[in-house]
């Protein structure tokens, strides 16, 4: 017989602006304009973007300054002009998100990083992508579109219905998951529409994912601690949960307490 593993109570303190480490550049996930690939520019191990912005969002825009770009957290290299900056982006980078594939005259989301005592209106954001998600799907009910996006195993463990997620540096709320299917969907007002990329996407497009850390916390801390008590038999209770369409990850769905 299985022991039976006690109540879990999971309370998520999300982390506000103040409590980051010194000089770490935070992203509150709501999208303030789009930019467009100007240049592109390959180097041995690095290419170069020239990013075209909408009036006054490089006001005050410094070199050395951090912009989220489709949720990459890059470092203004150069500033040719009003209007543009120049980013340099690894090699390894490149292979890990999105910005592999720009052309000249490609779209990303943009925001710059946030100041202390910033108004959260998302969720804190790293700006270091997880893993690339594929969209699968699209549903236009009215006045709503919907994505079903698809993300691996390894990461799927930390979407949860009502949850957070960072698609493309946009902060969106988890309308529903499953986990064996391994898909989430968000729902975009037509606002998100107008103010992102996201009306643009097509099926098949890859989408640059970060989880939110808060919630990968919990379900890793659960983890080891089942791991720790049951040893052994944690193969039993995960065979047994999958029988009833569960897994051990949804033992550590957060519990968000109101207010």
């Amino acid at each position: 017989m299985l022991p039976q593993p006690g109540p879990l109570l999971s309370l998520v303190f999300v982390p506000t602006l103040r409590h980051r480490a010194p000089d770490t550049p935070m992203f509150t996930g709501i999208v303030q304009g789009l930019a467009t690939v100007a240049t592109l520019t390959d180097r041995p191990g690095l290419r170069s973007f020239e990013l075209a912005f909408a009036p006054g969002f490089d006001a005050g825009l410094e070199i050395g300054a951090s912009v989220a770009c489709d949720g990459v957290c890059l470092t203004v290299t150069h500033l040719p002009g009003p209007g543009r900056a120049c980013f340099d982006v690894m090699q390894q980078s490149l292979g890990l998100t999105t910005l592999g594939a720009l052309a000249v005259g490609s779209r990303l989301n943009v925001e710059r990083a946030a100041k202390d005592g910033a108004e959260i209106g998302g969720h804190p954001i790293s700006g270091h992508v997880d893993c690339l998600g594929t969209l699968l799907s699209i549903r236009q009910p009215e006045n709503n579109h919907v994505l079903r996006i698809g993300v691996p195993a390894s990461h799927m463990r930390y979407v949860f219905a009502k949850g957070y997620i960072a698609i493309n540096g946009a902060s969106l709320t988890v309308a529903e998951a499953d986990r064996r299917a391994r898909w989430f969907e968000v729902w975009l007002i037509p606002e998100t529409l107008r103010m992102t990329t996201f009306g643009a996407k097509q099926v098949g497009d890859a989408l640059n994912i970060e989880i939110e850390r808060g919630t990968q916390v919990v379900v890793d801390t659960v983890r080891d601690a089942l791991d720790e008590r049951l040893g052994p038999l944690l193969p039993a209770l995960e065979a047994l949960l999958a029988q009833q369409g569960r897994s051990v990850d949804d033992l550590g769905a957060p519990v968000r307490l109101p207010g």
